[in-house]
């Protein structure tokens, strides 16, 4: 009697523990818009890191009728990539407290590269891209497509 009691209450704490520090770090996965909703984003693991592509331009086309292309890459192998399909997050780790981590973003407005974290805020996703510290940098704010 005493020790299916013990099992029990083991078993009990196994469960409720699961639950209070269950793995939350799959909530930014899906595809969201940017802040100024021109382009569509999807996050997607990526070995034991997230990463995100762009999946949807508002205007994917450019001036002469082609798709749009990685035309402000600094190394000229890559200027002819196509942005649609376009890997611009990389390395994120979740860090708890919904938010993630030691990751990097590609900006191919001007192909730059930045230092970059997460934020989880309900269905917003609050992007911090940085050179150096986070203290200088730029938030910008997605949002999850419904």
């Amino acid at each position: 009697m005493m020790k299916r009691s013990c099992a029990f209450i083991v078993l009990l704490l196994v469960f409720s523990t699961s639950n209070v520090f269950g793995d939350d770090s799959a909530a930014i996965l899906g595809t969201w818009y940017n802040e100024e909703k021109t382009s569509g984003i999807e996050i997607f693991r990526c070995a034991d890191a997230y990463c995100g592509r762009i999946v949807w331009l508002k205007n994917p086309l450019d001036a002469q009728g082609k798709k749009k292309v990685d035309s402000k890459n600094p190394d000229e192998s890559l200027k002819s990539r196509k942005l649609m399909g376009l890997q611009i997050l990389s390395g994120f780790r979740y860090a708890g407290d919904e938010t993630w981590e030691a990751g990097k973003i590609y900006d191919p407005k001007n192909g730059k590269t930045y230092s970059c974290k997460m934020r989880l805020d309900e269905e917003n996703l609050k992007i911090r891209g940085f050179i150096g510290i986070s203290l200088f940098g730029r938030t910008t704010i997605w949002s999850r497509k419904a």
